[in-house]
């Protein structure tokens, strides 16, 4: 579509960091991450030698996310995502591989590529299984007031805040230091409020998922492993158990390993990842052995695409999928079209009050301080219990010229009232969707060129 742009960055554990060196010997994993994260996240699973000495690796950034460049595109849901994905291992000659999904969008994505593309996928792994938030419930409902302190802060203090919070609900509250530390330097690196409209549109794939039936299950028949976090808030175990049981058609029949202690962020908190991938290993062994020649796709590019649009077309019930372009990913997209068009131009209004957003990075594009090297004498000193405790307030000296000086506590008050009357963007169905608020003023920004791209 003309209206479309995406160029996506990958990496591979091959000895050149190309796919024309991988092994033909080794059956290939294709991995995608959880979101905010790209793939230098993924070191947990590219350095584990039980997956790196036995299988051809390659992570891809999804878009809005790492070294990949992409327009925000009101059309974006878990349907072109598959698509993106599809095409990007066309260009590349990749074989069939096996899919390792971690979390919402990344789950929703390898069932959706799953689902169009069967003859490209071995085998799909899912981090965390995949369900329909409750707007209802606590963890959501406060990941939704601390996704709009994120995007509206004005100040440090209330930026850290919002970031402690965030992985306190999202991963738990004994983090370590030092990931708790790099964790919230790449969220200020690459997500500062001046980002709000790809922090709002990946929040909302995580907040605003689809709830997913018997009838999205059915379709899947490659071998299917679940990971799941036993104590994760968002996502029960129950669910989990019902998402396994609805995989009926799986091959071998879904399978469930419940990882105990944990929550959310299973591939990447280091000890919980090494488990995951020792099982995730461990049920690849026991799949027909799969090679990985590098050929070009058995029929072109855009023949094997509108087959797809057709699988699509059967699936939704709607017969006019099968005329869209099947060159472009956002021909795949199931979002109503006037939804479209009408959070596309909202997104191009974001983007036109880009600069005056609050940036909490210094001259040389780094951030200003770790976060356990801030001085403790403000409101919300997030102890390691997770408790906020109160302390003393001084005037906040990492606060731009002619801004309020709020506390921290004043902010997320004021956040909390304005949160009450925001809609986030569904991904999903986007039928409601509404931009109110201050965020009608910002925008997201673009990315640094790069030289490992394809483009689509």
């Amino acid at each position: 579509m003309a209206d479309d742009y995406a160029a996506f960055w990958y990496t591979t554990n091959s000895p050149t960091g190309w796919v024309g060196s991988f092994d033909p010997s080794k059956p290939t994993i294709i991995l995608l991450p959880p979101p905010y994260l790209d793939s230098t996240w993924l070191n947990t699973q590219f350095e584990d030698p039980r997956l790196d000495a036995n299988f051809n690796m390659i992570a891809f950034d999804a878009r809005h996310t790492g070294k990949t460049l992409a327009r925000v595109h009101g059309g974006q849901d878990a349907w072109t995502d598959a698509a993106d994905l599809a095409m990007a291992c066309q260009e590349l000659c990749l074989p069939p591989a096996h899919v390792w999904a971690a979390e919402a969008p990344a789950t929703y994505c390898a069932l959706r590529f799953a689902t169009l593309f069967p003859d490209m996928c071995l085998s799909v792994t899912l981090i965390t299984a995949p369900s329909a938030p409750d707007s209802t419930s606590t963890p959501f409902s406060t990941l939704h007031e601390l996704l709009h302190m994120w995007c509206e802060a004005e100040e440090l203090r209330t930026l850290e805040h919002a970031f402690t919070n965030i992985l306190n609900v999202s991963f738990g509250p004994h983090l370590s230091i030092d990931l708790h530390d790099e964790l919230i330097a790449h969220y200020e690196k690459h997500y500062p409020p001046c980002k709000r409209a790809a922090i709002m549109h990946i929040g909302a794939q995580i907040i605003g998922s689809e709830a997913l039936g018997a009838k999205d299950f059915f379709p899947i028949t490659q071998p299917v492993l679940l990971i799941h976090g036993d104590q994760d808030e968002f996502h029960s175990v129950a669910h989990a158990y019902r998402v396994r049981d609805e995989l009926v058609n799986a091959r071998y029949g879904a399978q469930l390993y419940l990882l105990r202690g944990a929550r959310g962020g299973i591939g990447t908190i280091p000890g919980h990842a090494s488990v995951a991938n020792r099982v995730f290993a461990s049920f690849l062994d026991r799949l027909p052995l799969a090679r990985s020649d590098i050929c070009p796709p058995a029929e072109p590019i855009e023949q094997r695409m509108a087959r797809a649009l057709k699988i699509l077309a059967e699936f939704t019930g709607d017969p006019h999928i099968v005329h869209r372009d099947p060159l472009s990913a956002m021909a795949f997209s199931c979002v109503p079209r006037d939804v479209q068009r009408r959070l596309t131009e909202q997104f191009a209004t974001l983007s036109k009050a880009e600069h005056p957003a609050f940036s909490p990075l210094s001259s040389d594009g780094r951030p200003i301080r770790k976060y356990s090297e801030r001085i403790h004498d403000h409101w919300f000193h997030v102890d390691h219990d997770g408790m906020s405790y109160a302390a003393g307030v001084e005037d906040d000296e990492w606060s731009p010229p002619n801004k309020r000086q709020n506390t921290a506590l004043q902010d997320f008050k004021h956040t909390r009232s304005r949160a009450a009357n925001a809609v986030l963007l569904d991904a999903s169905s986007l039928e409601h969707a509404v931009i109110k608020n201050s965020l009608s003023r910002v925008a997201s920004a673009t990315g640094v060129p790069v030289t490992r791209f394809f483009r689509i």
